[in-house]
């Protein structure tokens, strides 16, 4: 296989139109947010360019190398985003986001070079078949798990979730409309195009990668939603959101990859039945969730992005009481709201269902298989189903609880000291951006009418399920009703009662809990390399592998010094010539002077040189990695 290859289908076409709906509003949005700096705006317009180009490029690949090669593009170039501010929390969040961005690639990479060599090809519509007549399943599954670290590294699944809590509220909200709603969708894509023409109806290998998925998904859905209503910041709740509503998502790609063991010739009709409906309601659970969370994300994180033009602030506590007497922001958050939320008659409603009932109706199919051919695969499996479907509807039932708490926050409560100057504001969208954030939302009920989401379900999936299901049987809203009650509950107690104090929002999350600082960076940056020091300290201090260990130590110290000094002489050269390096003050351009288009991309690298070493050492544990793991597949 050679060369970039690109399909269309109705899924990649619909994902596509909304990446073009979403860029364009939050464009038009973004003129209005960066008016006080309008040197940001253009840095900002170039990278927003370059990653549209990038995902749109992901969205429309034909093979997984095609996806690899825009996908690590869309990293580079929305890291900008993250690092735009340049303050110091910013640039702590753009080099996590950057160590995952790496770090999922290479595991990425390797993953696609394993299964490269073990099935002879990339392409999408030959991945079933070149997996189904591969003979080593080891190998596979490996394959497999690396390519849903890599993709899930950038959907934020657990435990590479990292950047997202970390990255969404040091960024332009704009931006963040976009790193939640769209990026996030890149690497479910990616996972998604794996798991269904790639690891459905493969027996145990289905059943293995399925679970790996279903419980990485649970747990994401779980935690995002605990990290949730914890949060006190605004942009951090609806991120750690984003993560919640990703393992939904992923919960739904786990059922149908897993209940696709199932699927095998001499199948009693009742089960077979059952299996094909449980992969037809997740797979249309997933691709509409997909849909409806980039939707509601984008109006969100819009109306968030009021609250940093006027007040510039987003802790619970400061824009408190901001949103009375403001319909024109209320009315699109309740909107988002309630859609997230899960509420009958509004789009989330319809694809979480989907997703719940997916995975019930799978449970069913597996015990009634036990029950006819006496065939216990994994007698456990019932009851972990019955424990995830259970946290689905906890998370569900936190989802609401902390979209209760935002709302009840901003717009029913009033600030102890500035709501007079609140509800006075002259100010607070122009025209254009008002329009933006209603147009954004409109469109949200409409996807939550059963006649118009069958259509759009049936075009990306091409499954007509829509004639079996009901949306709002009793026993389809019991679910969410479920969830409702547990959402209120939660609020009414755990919010109002333990997260408050004196009618103030508490942050009780300890800020120990950290899996970068408590694992990732000590084992990284201290372990690893005492690992390494020692274990060269050894071979250096040896009387036979010490000229040895000197002569690689002086390589290296040569090529390091090497590539050091030639691009520091390319820097100055290119400063010197192309740049033409003019006065600064506090390292940027002087007000007042017109540059380059060269100049501005000058600027907005100089963030990504400073961490140009974090990377590389990144980089180079990967690289290692990748290596170590080939050479044992090819020696196997």
């Amino acid at each position: 296989m050679s060369g970039i290859h690109f399909t269309i289908d109705g899924f990649r076409i619909t994902y596509g139109m909304i990446a073009i709906w979403m860029w364009a509003l939050t464009t038009l949005f973004s003129f209005e947010y960066f008016r006080h700096e309008p040197e940001h705006l253009k840095r900002y317009g170039a990278f927003t360019i370059l990653t549209f180009l990038a995902t749109e490029g992901v969205m429309f690949s034909g093979d997984l190398m095609t996806t690899f090669l825009f996908f690590e593009i869309l990293s580079l170039t929305s890291f900008v985003w993250v690092i735009h501010e340049e303050t110091k929390e910013a640039i702590r969040a753009a080099k996590t986001y950057f160590f995952i961005a790496i770090i999922g690639g290479l595991v990425l990479f390797m993953g696609l070079a394993l299964l490269s060599h073990e099935i002879g090809t990339l392409e999408y519509d030959k991945l079933h078949d070149a997996i189904m007549a591969a003979p080593n399943r080891g190998v596979i599954l490996a394959a497999g798990i690396c390519i849903l670290i890599g993709f899930g590294a950038k959907a934020g699944m657990f435990p590479v979730h990292i950047w997202l809590p970390k990255s969404h509220p040091v960024a332009p909200s704009p931006a963040s409309a976009l790193l939640s709603g769209i990026l996030t969708k890149v690497g479910i894509f990616g996972v998604l195009m794996t798991a269904v023409p790639g690891f459905l109806g493969r027996g145990e290998l289905s059943f293995d990668f399925g679970m790996i998925v279903l419980i990485a998904g649970t747990i994401t859905m779980t935690l995002g939603a605990v990290l949730a209503i914890f949060s006190v910041n605004l942009k951090r709740t609806l991120a750690c959101s984003s993560m919640s509503q990703i393992g939904f998502i992923l919960v739904g790609i786990g059922t149908m990859t897993m209940i696709s063991f199932l699927e095998a010739e001499g199948l009693p009709h009742e089960v077979e039945h059952l299996v094909e409906e449980a992969m037809e309601l997740a797979h249309n659970g997933v691709a509409l969730h997909m849909v409806n969370h980039s939707l509601i994300k984008l109006v969100l994180f819009m109306a968030a992005g009021v609250f940093v033009m006027n007040i510039h602030k987003l802790n619970l506590n400061d824009i408190r009481g901001y949103g009375r007497k403001k319909p024109l922001l209320l009315v699109p958050f309740l909107i988002g709201a309630v859609g997230i939320g899960g509420i009958p008659f509004f789009n989330g409603y319809i694809s979480k269902t989907l997703l719940h009932e997916g995975l019930v109706i799978a449970r069913e199919a597996y015990e009634l298989n036990m029950e006819l051919m006496g065939n216990s695969f994994n007698g456990f499996l019932p009851v972990g189903l019955t424990i995830i479907e259970w946290l689905f509807l906890f998370s569900g039932g936190l989802t609401v609880a902390y979209m209760l708490k935002l709302f009840f926050c901003i717009f029913i409560e009033e600030h102890p000291e500035k709501q007079s100057e609140y509800d006075n504001e002259p100010h607070t969208m122009t025209k254009l951006s008002s329009v933006v954030l209603m147009l954004s939302a409109v469109v949200l009920p409409l996807l939550g009418q059963p006649a118009i989401v069958g259509k759009l379900a049936e075009f990306m999936t091409g499954e007509h399920v829509f004639h079996h299901f009901h949306a709002f049987s009793l026993v389809n809203l019991k679910g969410a009703f479920i969830s409702i009650g547990i959402g209120i509950f939660v609020y009414l107690v755990i919010v109002r009662r333990v997260l408050m104090r004196k009618n103030e929002y508490l942050d009780l999350w300890p800020k120990k809990i950290d899996l970068e600082d408590m694992l990732y960076r000590p084992v990284l940056l201290k372990v690893l390399p005492g690992i390494g020091g020692t274990i060269a300290a050894f071979f250096a201090n040896n009387t036979i592998t010490a000229p040895i260990a000197r002569g690689i130590t002086e390589v290296g110290k040569g090529v390091a010094t090497f590539f050091s000094v030639s691009m520091d002489g390319v820097l100055i050269l290119l400063r010197k010539t192309i740049f033409r390096e003019k006065p600064r003050v506090d390292g940027r351009p002087e007000h007042g002077h017109v540059y380059s288009a060269l100049k501005e991309v000058e600027y907005a690298i100089n963030p990504m040189l400073d961490n140009f070493s974090f990377a590389m050492i990144m980089t180079a544990i990967g690289v290692a990695a990748v290596l170590i793991w080939i050479l044992i597949a090819v020696v196997k």
